[in-house]
Parts: structure tokens; C-alpha cells; sequence
């Protein structure tokens, strides 16, 4: 392997290595807070017209940021029910999840669109 093939090879397994060790290490003590979109429903009051109807998420295969089935029971401070939350580990393995499926994607669509070395034909011009 050339040495600039090997040094991109390099690069990109680091930004891989760090992307995951963000998914992984970090992702879990994300904000719960809303982000911006979902405060602005909720300061608008169309938020609880959107919770009124099957969230489109439901089907997901990664709902809310959090794998399925890791769980834990809590008690919603503003209702005072007993809810199911997501465990630290649901949401790394979520980040972790997402990562690898992005970088593969990014990877498959280099590999279709780069560029082809252009042929020999064994003419000179």
C-alpha cells in the first residue's frame, strides 16, 4: 500500500476511533432537555397535539436514542407514574449503533463514487 493510501487508511480509522469512543463514552450524559425544535412545539402548545397521535418513532429500530429493552422504572416527577426510562448503556450503544451505520454508509458511497483511474490503452497520442 502506497503512502498516502496508507496515511487516508490511518485518518480515517482515527476519526472512526474517536467517533465511537464519543458514541460510546459520552452520548450517554447527553442533555435530556428538549433541543430547539421540540422546545419551540412545546412554547407554541403543538407539542401535546403531536403526543395525542402514534409517534412516528414507535417502529423505529433505535426509538428515542436508546437501544430497545435496556430499561430502567422511575417515577415521572410531574405525573408521579411509574415510567420505563433508558439506561445509560441503551443510549452508548444507540450513539454506538448510529456511528457504525453512518461510517458504513459514508464508506459504501466513496467506494461507488470515487474516482476510477482512467485506462490504459496502449495508444500514444
Amino acid at each position: 500500500m502506497e503512502a498516502r493510501k496508507k496515511s487516508v487508511y490511518l485518518f480515517v480509522l482515527a476519526g472512526l476511533a474517536v467517533a465511537v469512543t464519543l458514541a460510546l463514552l459520552v452520548s450517554p450524559w447527553a442533555s435530556s432537555s428538549p433541543d430547539g425544535l421540540e422546545k419551540v412545539a412545546e412554547d407554541k402548545g403543538f407539542l401535546e397535539k403531536a403526543e395525542e397521535t402514534e409517534p412516528a418513532w414507535k417502529n423505529a429500530p433505535i426509538p428515542d436514542y436508546a437501544m430497545p429493552g435496556l430499561t430502567k422504572e422511575t417515577v415521572d416527577e410531574e405525573t408521579g407514574e411509574v415510567v420505563e426510562e433508558p439506561t445509560r448503556l441503551a443510549t452508548g450503544l444507540a450513539g454506538l449503533a448510529g456511528t457504525v451505520a453512518i461510517f458504513l454508509i459514508a464508506w459504501g458511497l466513496a467506494l461507488v463514487l470515487k474516482k476510477k483511474p482512467p485506462e490504459e490503452t496502449g495508444a500514444t497520442p
